[in-house]
C-alpha cells in the first residue's frame, strides 16, 4: 500500500508554492458542498467574495439560504465587504441565454430593484474563451479565513443530494474542497489580481453599483496561519495578456503572470507521469491529447486507471466525433480500450422498472495512488489547460485522498471500499461496471450506479450541458 505521495511532484511553473499546514474538507455534491458555502457566509465576520462563471435563473441555496444574490445581500447588510467577479460573455449569452450572469442592462435593473449592496466587477476574454474559476473565500486574510475552490455552477441541477436520486430539475455531480491555513493566502492573491484587473471595470457598466464604488484590493501581505496538516498547492490556468502585473504571494516567488501560467497542466501531467498504482479521475470531458498520452503510457506501466464521464457526452465533443475531419484525433482514446485495466465509465440511478435517471458527471478531479488528489474547476481539455481562466486546489495526503475515495466509491457502487487499497478499489470499481453495462443493456437494475461506456463509441450520440 502506498504509504505517502512524496513520489508525486508539485510544479514549480505557477505563481504559488506548496503551502504546509492546510485543513482540506472535500465535499462531494452540490447540495453538501453549498450548505457548507451557505454556513461559512452566514457565519461571515468581515468579507465575502466571490468568482462566478454560471449563473442560472431560479437557483437557490439549499437549507433556506434563498437565491444567490439573497445570500450576498444579507451579508452586506450586516456590514460585510462583498464582492463578485461575474464572467461576461456575448458569445455564451446568445447560445444560451439565461445561464450566465453577463451584466445586462435587464439584469441590472433587476439589481437596482432589489437595492444590491454587494460590489462586482465583469471580466470578458476573447471569443468563446470562459472566465471558469467558481470560487468562494470567506475573511481574506482573516483568522477564521476559509476558501472553496471547484467546478460546481449556481443552478437547480447542481443543488444535488449525495447518491444522486431521481429530480426533474436534473442531477449533476460535482465536488468542491474547503480550505482553511496557509493556501487560502494563494486563492485571496487570486481573487484580488482578478478584481484589480477585471476588463470591464472601468466602463459604465461594467462595475456595480458603480465604478467609484468598486475600489481595489490591496494583496495579500502574509501567510495565513497554520489549520491542519495537509500540503496544498492552488494551480492556474491563466491565457497570456489576460493580467499585466501584481506582487509576488506571501512567501513565493514573483511570476511574469503577463505571459499566462498553466500550472494545472502541468501538475496533471506530473502526477499522472509520478503514478505507480492507480489513476482515478472525474470529469465531463476527455479531451486533451496529452492527458489521454500520458494516461495510456501509465497504463502500459501497469497503473489502473477508471476515468468517470457524463452518460451524455458534451455537446462539443458530441459535435467533434461527428465531424469526419476530426477522426484522427479520437483514435488516441480508442486506443485506450485496449488495455484490460482501463475503465470509462458513466453513473446513473434507477428509475423505476427498465427505467435509468442518468446523472451529468461535472466534477474536475483526479486521484493518484490513494496518496496525492486535485480538485477545481478545471476540465480534461485544451481549452482550460490553456485558454480559460481556471483554479484548482491539489494536496498530498493519504488518509484524506483515501478517504475521498472512499467516499466517491461508496455513491457510485454501493460499496465501503475502506478495507481495501486503491488498485483492489479501482478493479473493484472496473468489475462492476462492467457487469453493469450488461444489466444496463437489459434494463435490469444496476447494482450501485456505475457502468462501463465504450471509449470507440463514446459521444457517437447527443450530448447535453455546457463546460
Amino acid at each position: 500500500m502506498t504509504r505517502d505521495a512524496s513520489h508525486i511532484p508539485h510544479v514549480e511553473s505557477g505563481s504559488y508554492p506548496v503551502r504546509a499546514g492546510n485543513r482540506v474538507r472535500p465535499l462531494v455534491d452540490g447540495e453538501p458542498a453549498f450548505r457548507a458555502i451557505r454556513r461559512a457566509v452566514e457565519a461571515a465576520q468581515h468579507s465575502v467574495w466571490v468568482t462566478v462563471a454560471f449563473l442560472k435563473h431560479g437557483f437557490e441555496m439549499p437549507g433556506g439560504g434563498g437565491s444567490f444574490f439573497d445570500l450576498l445581500d444579507a451579508a452586506a447588510r450586516r456590514g460585510l465587504d462583498v464582492r463578485v467577479i461575474f464572467w461576461r460573455s456575448a458569445h455564451q449569452e446568445a447560445e444560451e441565454p439565461g445561464v450566465h450572469f453577463p451584466g445586462t442592462e435587464a439584469q441590472r435593473r433587476s439589481l437596482a430593484e432589489r437595492d444590491a449592496r454587494f460590489r462586482a466587477r465583469w471580466d470578458v476574454l476573447p471569443g468563446p474563451l470562459c472566465h471558469h474559476q467558481k470560487s468562494w473565500l470567506i475573511d481574506a486574510g482573516r483568522p477564521g479565513e476559509i476558501a472553496f475552490v471547484g467546478g460546481i455552477n449556481l443552478e437547480p441541477a447542481s443543488v444535488a443530494e449525495p447518491g444522486h436520486p431521481p429530480r426533474a430539475e436534473g442531477n449533476i455531480h460535482d465536488v468542491y474542497v474547503e480550505l482553511r491555513g496557509p493556501a487560502a493566502t494563494d486563492v485571496h492573491h487570486n481573487f484580488a489580481q482578478r478584481w484589480n484587473e477585471a476588463s470591464e471595470r472601468q466602463r459604465d457598466d461594467g462595475a456595480w453599483p458603480d465604478v467609484a464604488a468598486c475600489d481595489d484590493l490591496p494583496f495579500p501581505e502574509r501567510v495565513s496561519p497554520a489549520r491542519g496538516e495537509v500540503p496544498v498547492q492552488i494551480t492556474r490556468t491563466v491565457r497570456s495578456d489576460t493580467y499585466a502585473s501584481g506582487p509576488a504571494t506571501p512567501g513565493g516567488a514573483p511570476f511574469p503572470i503577463a505571459a499566462g501560467e498553466s500550472s494545472i497542466l502541468d501538475q496533471y501531467v506530473a502526477a499522472i507521469d509520478a503514478a505507480r498504482r492507480s489513476i482515478y479521475l472525474e470529469d465531463q470531458v476527455i479531451a486533451s491529447p496529452r492527458i489521454i498520452e500520458r494516461l495510456d503510457a501509465a497504463l502500459a506501466r501497469g497503473v489502473e486507471v477508471v476515468f468517470l464521464v457524463p452518460v451524455n457526452a458534451h455537446p462539443e465533443f458530441v459535435a467533434a466525433r461527428a465531424n469526419p475531419a476530426l477522426a484522427e484525433l479520437f483514435e488516441p482514446l480508442h486506443a485506450l480500450a485496449r488495455f484490460e485495466h482501463f475503465c470509462l465509465a458513466g453513473i446513473a440511478s434507477d428509475a423505476g422498472p427498465g427505467a435509468y435517471h442518468d446523472v451529468y458527471v461535472h466534477a474536475k478531479i483526479a486521484l493518484v495512488d490513494d496518496g496525492w488528489a486535485t480538485i477545481g474547476s478545471t476540465n480534461v481539455a485544451d481549452r482550460s489547460f490553456r485558454g480559460d481562466t481556471e483554479l484548482n486546489a491539489s494536496f498530498w495526503h493519504v488518509p484524506t485522498v483515501r478517504a475521498l475515495r472512499v467516499e466517491l466509491l461508496r455513491e457510485h457502487l454501493g460499496v465501503d471500499t475502506e478495507p481495501l487499497d486503491d488498485v483492489s478499489a479501482l478493479r473493484l470499481y472496473r468489475d462492476q461496471a462492467r457487469k453493469n453495462a450488461v444489466v444496463r443493456a437489459r434494463r435490469e437494475p444496476l447494482a450501485g450506479m456505475a457502468f462501463e461506456i465504450d471509449p470507440r463509441r463514446y459521444g457517437r450520440g447527443s450530448g447535453a450541458r455546457r463546460a
